[in-house]
C-alpha cells in the first residue's frame, strides 16, 4: 500500500463537470476563430462559483487564445501570394491540433480530472 502525501482535490458535481468539459469543447471551432467564446463564457461565469471548474475554464481559455493569436498569425501570412499556401497549412495545422487537444482535454474534465496542455501562453490568470 503506498501513501500519496498530495490532497485529492474534491469532486467536481455533475454541472460542474459538464461546464468544464464545455470550456474545453469551445476549442472545436478554433479554426472559425470562435473557438475561446464558450472558455470565457464559463470562466467569467463559474470564477467566484466554483474554483474547480473556473480554473479548468482559465486553462481552456488560455489555449485557445494561444490557438486565436497563430490563427490570426497565419491568416495574415496566408494573405501573402508566394508563401500563403504555408499560412493555409499552418491554419490547418493548427485547426486539427486545437480540435484534437481540446476533444482530449475535455474527456478529462468530464471525468472529473484536469488537463494541461503541452503548450499555451499564460494570457488570463
Amino acid at each position: 500500500m503506498s501513501y500519496d502525501p498530495r490532497p485529492t482535490p474534491p469532486a467536481r458535481s455533475a454541472q460542474g463537470a459538464t461546464l468544464a468539459m464545455a470550456a474545453h469543447l469551445g476549442g472545436v471551432l478554433t479554426y472559425l476563430f470562435v473557438g475561446w467564446v464558450a472558455s470565457l463564457v464559463v470562466w467569467l461565469v463559474q470564477r467566484d462559483q466554483d474554483p474547480a471548474v473556473a480554473r479548468e475554464a482559465r486553462v481552456a481559455l488560455n489555449f485557445q487564445l494561444t490557438a486565436l493569436i497563430a490563427m490570426v498569425v497565419l491568416h495574415v501570412v496566408e494573405q501573402f501570394p508566394v508563401i500563403g499556401v504555408v499560412g493555409w497549412i499552418g491554419k490547418l495545422a493548427v485547426g486539427i491540433v486545437a480540435l484534437v487537444l481540446s476533444i482530449l482535454a475535455a474527456a478529462a474534465a468530464y471525468r472529473g480530472g484536469s488537463y494541461r496542455y503541452p503548450f499555451s501562453l499564460e494570457l488570463v490568470r
